[in-house]
């Protein structure tokens, strides 16, 4: 069986292990270290470290003050206040000016499971997507985040990056021909009769969906949309014309995420059917984070289901 690691751990470990490399890099939290897990950078390097107390807004603030003296600032703090706190600094502070600041947020969607709707960001990508040069990108797993953190600092320009509370398994480093690239997807399986694209930790979901969906004669195929804007829509118009239906899947609301990212470019180009998968428009709720997502329908079946119906559209 394959490692587990939440995302938010592999992010902890990636900007340690990039640290000496990038001297520019600094990091910046919201008295959330232990949870970011950027308190492994605040031991390893303190005079690049900033705490900046419960104020998030302000951290942007001093990020994008930072990045204008050459720094490479990663400000990171839970996905609520991220995108929803600090939405103005990050717009006005960070994208207008287009500085090279990189927001995190992590905890992002259902996943946190018992701290409940208040902290369950399921509104983040739209947000973030809302911004104009906003890059946005939730990464699958482990091996995918540390690269995506690589590229991350070698990205001039604003970002905005989700991370995950939850242990999940990692596909992407057995995946043959797998690579990175911020802004182009990767098809992880191939298939012909439908197309689901999942970011975060629902690609590993459509994987098993997949498996599902090939005992029942469906030839489904799996792409990782690491990066929600800019979208890849070469990838994307390839995999409408050739499979005819589509899927999305994600750990967010249905409205103003992947979902609709997706249909807005395929409706302009080639109108095939794309059904969304996710939150659909409400709230969450406390409990286990497993049983969280299923309540709402966001496992392997809930995906095959989506296909299925999806496939049925097809003329």
């Amino acid at each position: 069986m394959a490692d587990k690691i939440a995302t938010r751990a592999a992010f902890g470990e990636a900007i340690v292990e990039l640290a000496e490399q990038y001297p520019e890099l600094v990091v910046l939290d919201a008295d959330l270290s232990g949870a970011t897990m950027t308190k492994n950078f605040s031991k390893a390097y303190p005079e690049r470290f900033f705490n900046m107390g419960i104020a998030e807004s302000n951290m942007v603030g001093v990020a994008a003050g930072l990045a204008t003296c050459g720094k490479k600032p990663f400000a990171a703090t839970f996905a609520m206040f991220a995108a929803g706190r600090a939405f103005e600094q990050v717009r006005n502070s960070v994208a207008y000016p287009h500085l090279n600041v990189k927001v995190v947020g992590s905890h992002g969607g259902l996943s946190v499971g018992e701290d409940g709707a208040t902290h369950q960001c399921c509104e983040d990508f739209a947000t973030m997507r809302s911004i104009p040069g906003m890059l946005v990108c939730c990464p699958c797993d482990g091996h995918e985040m540390k690269l995506a953190v690589k590229a991350l600092l070698d990205y001039e320009g604003p970002a905005y990056l989700r991370l995950g509370r939850l242990a999940v398994e990692t596909v992407t480093d057995t995946i043959p021909g797998y690579t990175f690239e911020l802004g182009k997807g990767t098809t992880l399986k191939d298939g012909g009769d439908v197309t689901i694209v999942a970011t975060g930790m629902m690609v590993q979901m459509a994987l098993k969906a997949a498996e599902m969906l090939q005992a029942d004669g469906i030839d489904a195929r799996v792409i990782d949309m690491h990066t929600i804007k800019p979208l890849d829509e070469e990838l994307l118009l390839r995999a409408a014309r050739e499979t005819g239906a589509i899927v999305t899947t994600e750990e967010h609301n249905i409205l103003g995420g992947l979902g609709e990212a997706v249909a807005g470019y395929l409706s302009g180009v080639c109108p095939v059917p794309v059904v969304r998968h996710g939150v659909n428009d409400v709230f969450g709720r406390s409990g286990k984070a497993p049983l969280v997502l299923e309540h709402y329908g966001l496992t392997p079946e809930g995906i095959a289901t989506q296909a299925r119906a999806a496939v049925a559209l097809k003329k």
